[in-house]
């Protein structure tokens, strides 16, 4: 088996999806970057504040991430089945358990939200700040949720492109919102933090309606209506379980482990949590085309074995590694290529400045791994139903390696913070070769089968 595919359909194919999802987390990365330096003119407090409140809310994203990301993985195999009423109730089982999670977390942050951002950092001027932000945030945990996981399953069915045109909307229209509430401009207050919480908030609503609107009234892909809401469910929950729960376990504890990371840095001080929201933008930007190609590929591996061709779907694996590794090498450069000019961008103190520079040449080898792992573990790997041998991998190095060794190196040993920084990434570089073992055996892919064989009229991807 060579390591390229000789066919210009999957290329093709590959192209269609995972073009529009990074040119989604292009913007996604644009819409933090700008965030981030219009907070970084009133200073380091808010910058670090807002940074730390939406390590939170980002806690939320990931587990919808897990949500959605293992419902696609059922939808794009009922997708490549033709198996309608299957595909249905996966989508209306991951919103019910979205519509679960939301309320929670709602709850969590309008009753504690002193109590979460001491958790992050002890200094009181950053934790005032994440509560002003918080106060605006709280009602938008149902509007993300919605949008995230409609989208991720949007992709699966071969509609990648209305996630993106709703994202660069939603970009124009948070851009424009946080210059207003922000700065005070057009006769608005001057809210600052709250301001960008704010303006966030507008563009979540933006985004809900507009794909709100795409999905239940235009889609014929998955067909889904209001009334669709009534549907009984349970012939297909133990399946549901079994694809989706670890992906929603591995994630889950992937955002904890972020939060985690996060509380590291926070205890060390703002300007760590400067540094990183700095170099942080830089990685979303350095891997948005690895991020594409992730989710493209758990859609096309799914897809191609559901169509029970499974010898194709192994070569396409291949090609999709050894693809990441290129790319991954493209990223480390543009990191480099990037570095004074980013870190440039920010009215930060020179000591944050050199930090992130520090943190940034660290991030420039990380990437590499980061891209071949994310193809393997949120892509083919998923894409193939081997969701409990990467929720393993997840908890096997990321809690009892990268969190133990990063928390001892910044809060007891004290190393310098381009080895803290090392020490928290390490889970990258670890299931990466772990990942590329897994793949070899061919273990990874498993059976799906659905409620029932009746086939709609979509077309296969």
């Amino acid at each position: 088996m060579g390591i390229f595919v000789r066919d210009k359909k999957f290329y093709q194919l590959l192209a269609a999806t995972a073009v529009p999802v990074a040119l989604q987390q292009l913007v996604t990365a644009g819409v933090n970057m700008t965030d981030n330096v219009m907070l970084g003119t009133l200073g380091e407090i808010q910058m670090s504040g807002a940074t730390l409140a939406n390590n939170f809310i980002a806690f939320f994203h990931t587990c919808c991430m897990g949500l959605g990301m293992g419902a696609s993985v059922l939808t794009s195999r009922y997708w490549g089945m033709k198996a309608g009423e299957s595909l249905k109730k996966s989508v209306i089982l991951m919103y019910r358990l979205v519509f679960f999670i939301a309320v929670s977390f709602s709850v969590l942050t309008f009753a504690f939200p002193r109590e979460i951002m001491r958790i992050y950092t002890s200094e009181p001027a950053v934790i005032e700040a994440g509560i002003d932000y918080f106060e605006i945030s709280v009602v938008s945990y149902l509007l993300l949720g919605f949008s995230l996981t409609t989208s991720l399953i949007l992709r699966s069915v071969g509609r990648a492109n209305i996630p993106l045109i709703s994202s660069v909307l939603a970009f124009f229209v948070n851009i424009f919102a946080n210059w207003v509430f922000i700065f005070g401009n057009l006769g608005a207050p001057r809210m600052e933090i709250r301001g960008a919480a704010l303006g966030t908030l507008i563009a979540r609503v933006f985004e809900f309606l507009f794909i709100a609107v795409y999905l239940f009234c235009f889609d014929k892909n998955i067909g889904l209506r209001l009334e669709n809401f009534r549907m009984q469910c349970r012939d297909i929950w133990p399946e549901y379980i079994k694809i989706s729960l670890p992906v929603l376990v591995s994630d889950a504890l992937l955002g904890v482990g972020n939060s985690a990371v996060a509380v590291v840095m926070g205890h060390i001080g703002a300007v760590f949590v400067a540094a990183n929201a700095i170099i942080t933008v830089v990685q979303q930007m350095s891997t948005v085309v690895i991020q594409g190609m992730s989710q493209a590929g758990c859609v096309i591996t799914g897809n191609t074995m559901g169509q029970g061709k499974t010898h194709t779907a192994r070569e396409q694996a291949v090609t999709m590694t050894a693809l990441a590794a290129v790319i991954g090498c493209m990223g480390c450069g543009v990191i480099l290529l990037l570095c004074d000019t980013v870190i440039d961008f920010y009215h930060v103190s020179e000591e944050t400045k050199l930090l992130a520079k520090e943190l940034m040449y660290m991030l420039a080898v990380t990437v590499i791994f980061q891209c071949v792992n994310s193809v393997l573990t949120k892509g083919v790997l998923r894409g193939g139903g081997d969701t409990k041998f990467l929720m393993v991998a997840d908890i096997l190095f990321l809690w009892c390696v990268s969190i133990p060794l990063g928390a001892l190196a910044g809060l007891e040993w004290h190393l310098s913070g381009c080895l803290i920084y090392f020490f928290l990434r390490l889970d990258q570089i670890l299931k990466t070769f772990w990942c590329l073992y897994r793949l070899k055996t061919g273990k990874w892919m498993k059976n799906i089968r659905p409620s029932e064989e009746k086939a709609f009229g979509a077309r296969s991807l």
